[in-house]
């Protein structure tokens, strides 16, 4: 099954698995060592060093399996728009409060609540798909329901946070 993902989420990944790749050696080394500590039925470091192989194995092959399934959408390549699709930000007005956020809507492996970075599957992420700027949305969220209304839709993202581009 195909999973929507941005050219950022899919190069984060991408650099993810080349770190993760580059660990093999060492933790080959690590558990050659610890097999030259004697009997292997009661050596602490060889089974530490063999599970800390396992786990790095299983998270490479999780993120290739991440990246062979990805359809990488880039909000670039989108028609200018005011209407809240996949890959683009959004700036919305809490209807109750009047504060207002700069999100931006990725895919799942790439959500980050903290830098704006909110999945299309999310909650938040539903109830904005399709919307357009003006449109007022009423939320179901976890902690009830809440309205906001759609200021501004665009193609870039700036994280509030951290004054990084995205």
């Amino acid at each position: 099954m195909k999973r929507p993902m941005t050219p950022n989420g899919y190069d984060a990944l991408r650099r993810e698995l080349r770190r993760l790749k580059a660990l093999r050696p060492e933790l080959a080394l690590a558990i050659e060592i610890a097999r030259g500590h004697g009997d292997l039925s009661e050596n602490g470091d060889y089974d530490a060093a063999k599970e800390k192989s396992g786990m790095v194995e299983a998270k490479i092959r999780d993120i290739e399996t991440k990246l062979s399934n990805a359809d990488v959408i880039d909000p670039r390549r989108l028609p200018t728009s005011e209407r809240v699709v996949f890959g683009v930000s959004v700036k919305i007005s809490d209807v109750d409060s009047g504060e207002e956020k700069t999100l931006h809507i990725v895919g799942s492996d790439e959500s980050d609540v903290q830098k704006g970075m909110i999945s299309f599957e999310s909650p938040l992420g539903k109830g904005l798909i399709g919307r357009s700027v003006g449109d007022v949305s009423r939320l179901q969220l976890p902690g009830g329901v809440k309205e906001v209304e759609i200021l501004e839709v665009f193609i870039g993202y700036k994280a509030e946070e951290s004054g990084e581009e995205a």
